[in-house]
């Protein structure tokens, strides 16, 4: 008979492509991890995996195999939280994704507040470019994440608790430093620095001005606003950021001003996205009303 711990091994084959990784991934011995592995092939009678000294691949039917495992596992992990989506929030520990652009900012908003609420809540953050986490909500690896949307998460269903828009970002005495609004047409010439490819934030940042990647400085890309901030500061360009960042990039630097960007928004929305069947969708709602009492506060 088939057993969830040949299906855990052959999973983490599956991801790591190394049978001596996935075993350390399970926390077993490699020949233990080979056995479970074989005998799961025996019982049913196909090649899972395609294996040599060099490297893993797996077969046509073995993907079959590890899609319909991959879903077993989150019906059987959706099973296992049942008996705490009936009772108060946050009765069983949380994985929450949160993208670059967004957890430097809400987080030290969002945990006192969940503490002084929640104090036996317990949750886990896990930090990642939106791609990624979208992967890892469908996987079952991670609850849930906190996205910028709008954002593909094809067959996920999405929570929204926020909403705010852009502001640029220069050195005090620059043109436009002394607007309390600026448009996308005064940014064509504004030395444009943005995020580097793969942050939505740039995206989003491009269609909220109607420009085109080449109206930016191209040969400028961080990986941080942290980052941006601190080129601003020593007049190589200036910046987009979210308003949600303001506080802790703009705020306690006197040589940096902030103008609103005065084009139609709001700019960006945050929200969960999570599962169709996911069990705990309670937790995820009084989740989000804290971080939107949270940041509602600023």
């Amino acid at each position: 008979m088939l057993s969830i711990k040949q299906l855990t091994y052959a999973l983490a084959v599956a991801k790591t492509l190394h049978f001596r990784k996935a075993a350390e991934l399970c926390h077993v011995r490699q020949s233990t991890l080979s056995a479970g592995i074989s005998e799961l092939e025996k019982q049913l009678g196909i090649k899972i995996f395609e294996r040599d000294n060099k490297k893993v691949l797996v077969t046509p039917l073995g993907q079959e195999v590890l899609d319909k495992a991959s879903n077993i596992m989150l019906e059987l992990d959706d099973m296992a939280h049942l008996d705490h989506s009936c009772g108060k929030p946050f009765c069983f520990p949380l994985s929450i994704g949160m993208i670059p652009t967004i957890a430097p900012y809400l987080l030290p908003k969002l945990l006192p507040a969940l503490k002084t609420q929640y104090p036996d809540a317990k949750i886990d953050i896990v930090e990642e470019q939106s791609q990624a986490l979208v992967e890892m909500v469908h996987s079952g690896e991670i609850d849930a994440a906190v996205l910028a949307m709008p954002f593909p998460s094809d067959g996920l269903l999405n929570l929204e608790f926020w909403q705010e828009d852009f502001y640029w970002v220069a050195l005090e005495g620059q043109p436009h430093t002394d607007q309390q609004e600026i448009t996308s047409d005064e940014l064509r010439h504004a030395h444009l620095m943005l995020l580097k490819e793969g942050h939505c934030l740039k995206d989003h940042i491009l269609d909220a001005c109607r420009l085109s990647e080449q109206a930016t400085q191209q040969e400028y890309r961080a990986t941080s606003l942290n980052t941006l901030i601190q080129m601003v500061m020593n007049d190589m360009g200036t910046t987009l950021i979210p308003e949600m960042a303001l506080e802790q990039l703009v705020t306690h630097y006197p040589v940096l001003s902030a103008v609103h960007l005065n084009e139609p928004g709001p700019h960006r929305k945050i929200a969960f996205v999570f599962r169709p069947n996911y069990a705990d969708i309670s937790s995820l709602e009084v989740l989000a009303d804290i971080a939107k009492q949270s940041l509602n506060q600023t």
